[in-house]
């Protein structure tokens, strides 16, 4: 991995991180993330993606998989799917500090039109560790130095993440991301209804709606959302409102039956059953364990 990135990043992040360690960019879908300590294990349903670790290891699971990766390693998420992640080393000297960039469809689809010879990995699983290429280390210099000149931020930073894209669909992810840029591929259309859900995963479940967001009959679409998510529409609600309710204790201290209320569930006794399921711990247990966590860390 480039140095010039790394101190660049380094700098960046050191001013503009919150107390959580995250640094969102004036640039849309671009976060730097910073820790000091190895990190618990954290739940997402992350939306495609690409970490770039510059410094420190993480590990990732996804089912029955777990991937480990560190320094000059890259991330790519293709389809919004489950993880359970875990920053296994970082310390103050030398921080966990990875670029994570969102991944664009209508930019990739854009870019797939013009390059004809990019290949399609057909059935590419959706969580893969590759070495970052030095384009892509390259281009995401240029995009870190444009922040060091705020004023040239809002006309400039659309194409250098155009380039990005584009070195990212040349190198070794590039099979896996081109099927993003599908047009009315299965993965774009579930994607539509995944927007659905996350917008309204509080309110009660309509897969009919779903299904007419992803222009499918019913059964057609369980089974491509599954394909897709690895999940069913009702276990993918679920887990948004567990991670939510989770966020909202920990971050907010909101109690557990408020958080269990504003997330959508009727019964406290159900969503603690769930919460421990997901979690390991009840509730009450899980935040006070990540609390101590957050107090021995700072």
């Amino acid at each position: 991995m480039s140095d010039p990135l790394l101190d660049t990043v380094r700098r960046y992040v050191e001013t503009c991180a919150d107390p959580a360690g995250l640094a969102q960019t004036p640039i849309p879908g671009l976060t730097i993330i910073r820790q000091v300590v190895p990190s618990g294990l954290v739940h997402a349903i992350s939306r495609p993606l690409v970490c770039l670790v510059l410094q420190g290891s993480k590990q990732v699971a996804m089912g029955t998989q777990t991937f480990a990766f560190g320094a000059g390693d890259s991330l790519l998420i293709t389809a919004d799917v489950p993880t359970v992640s875990q920053i296994t080393c970082a310390s103050v000297a030398a921080p966990y500090l990875s670029l994570v960039l969102n991944l664009d469809p209508a930019v990739i689809a854009d870019l797939t039109m013009q390059m004809r010879a990019v290949s399609v990995a057909e059935g590419a699983p959706p969580v893969r560790v590759q070495p970052t290429d030095t384009e892509v280390a390259d281009a995401a210099l240029r995009l870190m130095r444009l922040l060091e000149h705020p004023a040239a931020v809002p006309v400039l930073h659309a194409q250098l993440m155009r380039e990005l894209h584009y070195w990212l669909l040349a190198g070794r992810h590039g099979a896996a991301i081109h099927r993003l840029g599908w047009p009315e591929s299965h993965a774009q259309r579930v994607g539509r209804a995944v927007a659905v859900l996350r917008a309204e995963f509080t309110r009660p479940l309509r897969v009919d709606r779903l299904a007419k967001a992803a222009s499918m009959s019913p059964s057609s679409f369980h089974h491509h959302f599954r394909a897709v998510t690895s999940l069913s529409p009702l276990q993918f609600q679920k887990q948004l409102r567990l991670i939510e309710a989770r966020r909202l204790m920990t971050a907010e201290g909101w109690s557990a039956s408020r958080a269990a209320f504003a997330v959508g569930y009727e019964s406290v006794s159900q969503f603690t059953r769930e919460y421990g399921r997901m979690f390991g711990l009840p509730p009450v247990k899980d935040t006070a364990a990540m609390r101590s966590g957050a107090e021995a860390a700072a």
